[in-house]
């Protein structure tokens, strides 16, 4: 008769599998986010160029599939990779704070980077602000000089100079993430294998070069358009 595997083994392994899956998850929407600066870059040049890019978008896989079909798809998938990647954080950290269930009342201070510390608001941040985002550039809900079917224009009169407060928004939320994806990339790689004291000083300066260039190439277009470089 085969033994029966401990309650705490079986945790153990479900832990390591729920990091696996974060780490893959974490990817995935990483590769997306590159990608998406990649394509919001073509703005700088021109706006035939980016509303043709803009247009492409929506006729991906066409006729096979109907217009704007692969959006759709894309969409589901990132919303399916944010979810997971969210309910498996969540049930990581209670199973962490399980694990401490007595209270010290002088506990020392734990020393960790800024990301590592609020990588849980900063994860509520980027939730809220991909809502925001969604209503202001995708469906043009909180953009009142918006038209469809002219995403260039759109960008232009979103981040006009009298529309600060919405560069502003944005500029909080991309350093956010900026920070989240730092430790982030650095804590997939450490959970897909990678222990050594070089490879982690490697995966450290990668994460954070990474990160630079993500928080530089999105914000490059709001502050192109408040300087008057994109209009």
């Amino acid at each position: 008769m085969a033994r029966a595997t401990p309650a705490p083994v079986k945790k153990r392994t479900s832990s390591v599998a729920l990091k696996i899956f974060m780490a893959v998850t974490g990817i995935t929407l990483v590769l997306f986010l590159y990608l998406h600066m990649i394509g919001n870059l073509k703005i700088f040049f021109g706006e035939t160029t980016f509303d043709h890019y803009a247009h492409w978008l929506r006729t991906i896989g066409t006729p096979v599939l109907p217009t704007e079909w692969f959006l759709w798809i894309q969409r589901g998938g990132l919303t399916i990779a944010v979810v997971g990647h969210v309910a498996a954080a969540t049930i990581l950290a209670r199973r962490a704070r399980q694990a401490r269930p007595v209270k010290y009342a002088h506990r020392p201070k734990v020393q960790g980077s800024y990301a590592a510390r609020t990588m849980r608001w900063g994860g509520v941040i980027i939730l809220l602000f991909v809502i925001y985002h969604i209503l202001d550039l995708t469906t043009l809900t909180l953009n009142p000089a918006a038209e469809a079917g002219h995403p260039y224009a759109n960008v232009v009169a979103d981040f006009a100079p009298s529309r600060w407060y919405v560069t502003l928004v944005y500029l909080l939320a991309i350093v956010a993430i900026g920070f989240h994806l730092r430790h982030g990339l650095f804590s997939a790689v450490r959970t897909l294998g990678q222990q050594k004291p070089r490879g982690e000083r490697v995966a450290r300066a990668t994460a954070l070069f990474l990160s630079l260039v993500l928080v530089i190439g999105y914000l490059s277009v709001p502050f192109a358009v408040m300087t008057g470089l994109v209009g």
